[in-house]
C-alpha cells in the first residue's frame, strides 16, 4: 500500500481544479531562487515546497535522509536511496500536507520557510544524466516511417515485433524546459544526382515521447529482469526528442542518428515517480509473435497518461496538432529495462531512457510533424493562417501529459521549447 496515493486524501494547502500536481502526486525536481542555491522540492498545486527546509525544520526525521540529499544541485544524491527510500519521502510529504494533518500547518514561521509560490522559482535540471538511452518502441509510429520511406507491406524491418530498438544518444545535450535551442545544422542530400551540402537544417520535428529515470542498477555482468524492471525506475518525464529529419536521411545508414538527434533533447523538470502512477497501470497492446522468455511478463505494465503537442508561432496562440497516450507502446519499459540490461549491461543513478516518438491509430494522435503532415504532403493549418509541414523559426513546441482516474489528475506540467534561428 502507498499511503501517498490514497484518493481520498485532501490537502490543506489550495489545488486549483485540473491542477496536475494534487497531494497524490508529490513529484520531485530542483529549484532555484533569486539569492539562493539550488536544492531538492516538490509541488502541491501551486505552491512548491522546499525540501532541503523541510529537512533543516526537523520534519523528515527518521527516513535516513541527510542534509546533503537535498542542500544540492541534482536529484541524484537523493536518489541513492533507492524505491523504498523515496517511497517512504513521498510517504512523508504527503502526511505532512493532509487537511487533518497539522505539525507544520499551524506554524506560520515555519510555512513561511518552506513555501513558496510557483511563479517565485526557476525550475533547474533534475537530474545529472551520466547516460542516455533513446528506443523506439511505438509500433504505430515506426509503421508510418517504414510506410513511407520503404515498402508500405514490409513497413516494420525484421527485428521490429523481437527486440526493443534502441541506440545510445547524448546526454550533455538533454536540456530542461524553457531552455531555447537554435536550428541545427549539418550536411543533407537535395537529391539523388547531387552532393550533399552543409547548412541549417530545413525539415526541424518534434519527436513526442516520455522517459523514464533510473535508480543504480545492478552490477556489471548482471541482468534486470522485467519481474524486477519498475524497482530500478524511480519516475518518468515528458520528453521532446528533437529531429532533424532531413540531416538525418543522409546519415544514417550504416550507423543510425548522429547531428540529426545530438544537438538538443528537452524534458520537463518535475519528476512524478513511478509510485505516483501506480493507479493508472493498464494492460499492454498484444505482442506477437511471441516475444523471447526474458522479454515476457506478467501483470500490467502499461501506463495511461494522456498526451497533447501545441505549436505556438512567435507571438501567436498555442495550436494543438497532436492527442495521444501512453499506451501505445509495444514495449513497455519494463522490457526496454530488462533488454538494456540481458547482456550485462550496467544502469546508474540518473540514467535516462526514451520511450521512442508516441503514436497512435489515428491521424491526430501521430506524434511527429513527419506523420502528422506525412512528409510534408498534408500541411496542418494555425489558427494565424499560416501552415506547418515542419518547425519554423521563433515556433514554441510545448508538451503536456496527465493520467486520470477516480477523481485523481497526476500531471507532468509540460516541457516547453523555443526554436531560435541556426547560428
Amino acid at each position: 500500500m502507498i499511503s501517498a496515493n490514497n484518493p481520498e486524501h485532501k490537502s490543506w494547502l489550495e489545488v486549483p481544479e485540473n491542477s496536475d500536481f494534487p497531494i497524490q502526486n508529490i513529484p520531485f525536481g530542483i529549484i532555484s531562487t533569486e539569492g539562493d542555491t539550488k536544492r531538492v522540492a516538490t509541488r502541491i498545486g501551486d505552491q512548491v515546497i522546499d525540501l532541503k527546509v523541510l529537512f533543516d525544520l526537523g520534519y523528515l526525521a527518521d527516513l535516513h535522509f541527510g542534509l546533503e540529499d537535498f542542500d544540492t544541485d541534482t536529484l541524484n544524491n537523493m536518489m541513492r536511496k533507492g524505491k523504498e527510500g523515496t517511497r517512504n519521502l513521498r510517504n512523508r510529504i504527503a502526511e505532512l500536507f493532509e487537511e487533518k494533518n497539522h505539525e507544520i500547518r499551524q506554524n506560520d514561521n515555519h510555512l513561511k520557510q518552506a513555501l513558496i509560490p510557483v511563479a517565485d522559482v526557476t525550475m533547474e535540471m533534475p537530474i545529472e544524466i551520466g547516460d542516455y538511452t533513446d528506443f523506439y518502441s511505438s509500433k504505430e509510429h515506426a509503421t508510418n516511417v517504414g510506410t513511407m520511406f520503404r515498402d508500405p507491406d514490409n513497413a516494420l524491418l525484421p527485428n521490429w515485433l523481437w527486440i526493443p530498438v534502441g541506440y545510445h544518444g547524448r546526454s550533455s545535450s538533454v536540456i530542461v524546459s524553457g531552455v531555447p535551442v537554435h536550428r541545427p545544422k549539418g550536411q543533407t542530400k537535395p537529391s539523388e544526382d547531387e552532393d550533399p551540402v552543409f547548412g541549417p537544417c530545413r525539415l526541424l520535428d518534434f519527436e513526442l515521447e516520455m522517459a523514464f529515470v533510473t535508480y543504480d542498477g545492478k552490477p556489471m555482468g548482471d541482468s534486470i529482469s522485467t519481474r524486477e524492471a519498475e524497482d530500478f525506475i524511480f519516475g518518468m518525464v515528458l520528453f521532446n526528442d528533437w529531429s532533424a529529419r532531413d540531416i538525418q536521411k543522409w546519415e544514417y545508414v550504416p550507423l543510425g542518428p548522429f547531428l540529426a538527434k545530438n544537438f538538443a533533447s528537452s524534458i520537463s523538470p518535475w519528476i512524478v515517480t513511478l509510485d505516483a502512477l501506480e493507479p493508472y497501470k493498464v494492460e499492454s497492446p498484444e505482442q506477437e509473435p511471441k516475444v523471447l522468455p526474458y522479454l515476457e511478463f506478467d501483470g500490467k505494465k502499461s501506463y495511461d497518461i494522456n498526451l497533447e503537442v501545441y505549436i505556438k508561432p512567435d507571438n501567436g496562440n498555442e495550436n494543438k496538432v497532436c492527442s495521444s497516450n501512453f499506451k501505445y507502446m509495444y514495449w513497455t519499459m519494463a522490457q526496454q529495462l530488462a533488454h538494456h540490461t540481458v547482456n550485462g549491461c550496467n544502469v546508474r543513478r540518473g540514467d535516462l531512457m526514451g520511450s521512442g516518438t508516441i503514436s497512435g491509430p489515428t491521424e491526430d494522435s501521430y506524434g511527429s510533424m513527419l506523420e502528422l503532415s506525412w512528409k510534408g504532403t498534408k500541411p496542418l493549418k494555425m489558427d494565424d493562417g499560416s501552415e506547418r509541414k515542419f518547425i519554423q523559426d521563433n515556433d514554441t513546441v510545448i508538451m503536456r501529459g496527465y493520467s486520470e482516474s477516480n477523481g485523481v489528475r497526476i500531471g507532468f506540467g509540460e516541457v516547453s521549447t523555443k526554436v531560435l534561428p541556426a547560428k
